[in-house]
């Protein structure tokens, strides 16, 4: 395994499960000092033991991203804990309830922005803060493969993932030659606990939407991630990447 991370802060938030936790988890691996900021504290401080146990040093916080004095607190616990933050995964993230446009309630609405969008903002905002202290960095915001396309009865959502996406292109233009970079990820249907739970008719549908055949894995995200927070990924910025078996290729 490669130390590529060595001697860097990572902060990720939604990292007490799915994606977020494959990322904590291989940036950990690879040398990072991890934050693993999550709603649950309980489950963050899990993924922190395994970290430990596997000879990694990680850190865990309770975070509320959705509130932007939680998100100032959480950052601010990163520098405090290990004195610098260099790369940042912005995860979080909920679903939200599926309801056409003309029907979806001004409370699931806020919720689903609050949660997935404005999130980003509040955490990109005190994570370059953060990272111009200190020379640079770089940045993954987690959006999705309806950052580029639409599903039926997800208004809130798709409209938070196109929204990551434009401020991610934002940030990466404005900090281009300040040494950050900004870059977004797109999962496809992801293989998780609660899609794994659906009747089989309706997990295969889904599986044979995605031309490979099967849906993703969360370690697959994290590989990308990973690979575009690294310095192999030097001269890649303001972009979107896919990792979605070809999904939105159709």
């Amino acid at each position: 395994m490669t130390r590529d991370f060595a001697g860097k802060v990572g902060f990720v938030t939604g990292g007490a499960s799915g994606i977020g936790e494959a990322i904590a988890l291989q940036l950990a691996a690879r040398g990072a000092r991890v934050v693993v900021a999550d709603l649950k504290l309980d489950a963050a401080q899990k993924v922190v033991a395994a970290i430990k146990a596997a000879g990694g040093e990680a850190a865990a916080v309770a975070v509320d991203v959705g509130r932007m004095d939680e998100v100032e607190k959480a950052v601010q616990f990163a520098l405090d804990t290990y004195g610098a933050l260099n790369v940042a995964v912005n995860n979080a993230g909920i679903g939200g309830a599926a309801a056409p446009l003309g029907d979806y309630s001004f409370e699931d609405w806020h919720k689903v922005i609050d949660v997935n969008l404005n999130s980003v903002f509040y955490s990109m905002k005190y994570e370059i803060a953060a990272m111009l202290k200190g020379g640079g960095g770089a940045i993954v915001n987690m959006a999705s493969i309806l950052g580029s396309v639409t599903f039926p009865n997800a208004p809130a959502y798709v409209t938070a993932k196109h929204g990551v996406v434009g401020m991610t292109k934002s940030a990466a233009v404005d900090y281009a030659k300040k040494g950050i970079r900004v870059t977004a990820v797109g999962p496809g249907f992801i293989d998780t606990p609660l899609l794994a739970a659906l009747p089989k008719p309706a997990y295969d549908a889904l599986a044979s939407a995605h031309p490979i055949g099967r849906l993703g894995t969360a370690d697959e995200v994290a590989a990308l991630t990973l690979f575009l927070l690294s310095d192999a990924a030097s001269n890649i910025t303001g972009s979107y990447h896919v990792v979605d078996g070809g999904y939105i290729a159709q």
